[in-house]
């Protein structure tokens, strides 16, 4: 998994899964895991999902890269704490998953919180990482 500066700004950590090494045949299948661990996480709460690439492609202006053929997000929040209202502009949280054709390509904005980033890397590693699968949702 890497750590990048999307923009300049963002910190995003990407996990780049051959699907030859992927656990789960498609991006259905890897949100699917993803909604299991965050629904079987003590603190994280599930919100939804959303098919990007369906939205931006009946947008007339909608533009989407030639090799991305699926894209979509799971929603979810790990709020533990509502100290003050500006703290809400960093929450929820989503992990994206893409499918480029020969690989998924999963990435996640860097939450300012150490339970959150935790528990989304151990999420995302165990798309690739069976014995990580049972440790993921704790």
């Amino acid at each position: 998994m890497k750590q990048t500066l999307l923009q300049e700004k963002y910190p995003v950590y990407t996990l780049e899964v051959p699907k030859a090494e992927c656990r789960f045949a498609d991006v259905d299948a890897i949100l699917a895991h993803l909604r299991d661990c965050v629904e079987g996480h003590k603190v994280a709460r599930m919100i939804g999902e959303f098919d990007h690439h369906a939205h931006t492609s009946d947008l007339p202006e909608g533009e989407i890269a030639s090799d991305i053929r699926a894209a979509k997000h799971i929603v979810f929040c790990f709020g533990t704490h509502l100290p003050n209202p500006q703290v809400m502009a960093v929450r929820p949280r989503s992990i994206g998953v893409a499918d480029l054709g020969d690989r998924f390509v999963v990435s996640f904005l860097e939450a300012p919180m150490p339970l959150a980033n935790n528990a989304m890397t151990a999420w995302v590693r165990a798309i690739v990482e069976a014995s990580a699968a049972e440790s993921a949702a704790a």
